[in-house]
């Protein structure tokens, strides 16, 4: 064969080659900021500041409880600074009288400085929402109050891998058997009475439907017989995996799409009590609560949340205290939602530098605000001054 048109041959074949389309590869989630002005954050000037004056206070309050050379949120400091760094803004944000949305502006803008969060570069997120759950319960059972809430099990261990290993991340779950260290019971296990004889009752509930949706949500308002409210929170989990039971309804056809709600999923399992009750067993992952006096629910900050102000966030990315801006719609719809908000809670679904919780409240209207809620949206955070030119200076 002719030597060029051997040369010319094998010239087309690389070039065919190289212009093949590669999957693209795909990045690490990795949380990015880019500095930004007050003015080009869509919707600050309309929001009512001074409606976040009290959960940013709170989360102050915890920050600055902390020695002043403590690293606020991941990153070894890298994100929020130190806790010496927040003194001189918790402090302004202290001393804002009630209610002055002007008052309140000033201070933020004059403190803080915004930052626009990507994910390498991208910077569309992913917003749900969540609620306190309402339940009625009794301190013994009866015929009415039948589905247990437990408290920790004292079999319950858990232990940070990294004390053992440091190339180790993470944290398990388990129990001892013997000599060894095996998974905690599931909740098909613990529904069938592997830890009943431990007396770790709470209280009793009379829907073992709004008992299930207490563990997805991590907290609730439990009205007794006598009509006193008192309130339970999440004290632990058994480790196992979440399983989404709202997919396998829709996936499976209990649910049609279009009415793709928690009050319907939730009407479904009441309605097919022995096929709900399998689903719902399919979500291994069991909560365990403690009684809850005072303001709450309390969040992963250890604070109590505020309703339409507190967001759920991953710790591995964001802070817990930092004042975060949602660019986002009214569940279910294209109306734009925008506020601030603080980043004071954590859940187990919640992954990645631009995912949030928003908490909406407790009651009916909450329940349907956050079961209607899966919007796009942009994130802002604040960062306090000192820490804001630190990151200029370095990027």
């Amino acid at each position: 064969m002719n030597r060029g048109l051997v040369i010319a041959l094998a010239a087309s074949v690389l070039l065919l080659a190289a212009c093949e389309k590669k999957p693209p590869v795909e990045l690490p989630d990795q949380l990015l900021l880019i500095p930004t002005t007050f003015q080009a954050v869509p919707g600050w000037s309309e929001d009512n500041l001074s409606e976040v004056v009290p959960a940013l206070t709170r989360s102050c309050a915890r920050l600055l409880s902390q020695p002043d050379t403590r690293a606020v949120g991941p990153g070894g400091g890298g994100l929020a600074g130190t806790v010496a760094d927040w003194r001189p803004a918790c402090a302004a944000v202290g001393a804002l009288p009630a209610g002055d949305d002007a008052a309140a502006r000033a201070a933020l803008e004059t403190w803080f400085a915004p930052f626009k969060a990507t994910n390498n570069g991208r910077e569309n997120g992913l917003f749900t929402g969540y609620y306190e759950a309402e339940l009625r319960g009794a301190l013994a059972p009866d015929e009415t109050y039948r589905a247990p809430i437990y408290a920790k099990p004292a079999s319950l261990i858990s232990a940070r891998l990294s004390t053992f290993r440091a190339d180790l991340s993470g944290q398990i779950f388990g129990r001892v058997e013997g000599d060894n260290l095996v998974p905690y019971f599931t909740r098909d296990e613990i529904d069938d009475g592997a830890i009943g004889a431990q007396n770790l009752e709470l209280l009793w509930a009379d829907d073992p439907v709004d008992v299930f949706f207490l563990h997805v949500q991590g907290s609730g308002q439990v009205t007794l017989p006598d009509g006193t409210v008192r309130r339970v929170g999440f004290a632990a989990s058994n480790g196992h995996e979440f399983y989404p039971i709202g997919r396998a309804l829709l996936d499976e056809g209990k649910v049609s799409r279009e009415n793709a709600s928690m009050q319907a999923m939730r009407s479904w399992l009441r309605a097919h009590p022995q096929e709900g009750d399998e689903i719902m067993r399919r979500n291994a992952r069991y909560i365990f609560f403690r009684w809850i006096d005072g303001d709450g629910p309390i969040g992963s900050q250890g604070v109590a949340l505020t309703p339409g102000r507190s967001l759920a966030v991953d710790p591995a990315f964001m802070s817990l205290g930092v004042p975060v801006f949602l660019d986002t719609t009214w569940p279910g719809s294209s109306r734009p939602l925008r506020r601030l908000m603080i980043a004071q809670d954590t859940g187990s679904a919640i992954k990645g530098p631009l995912r949030g919780d928003f908490f909406w409240g407790a009651g009916e209207e909450a329940l349907a605000e956050a079961g209607r809620m899966k919007q796009k949206g942009i994130v802002y955070i604040l960062l306090p001054k000192p820490v804001a030119e630190r990151r200029k200076i370095t990027s």
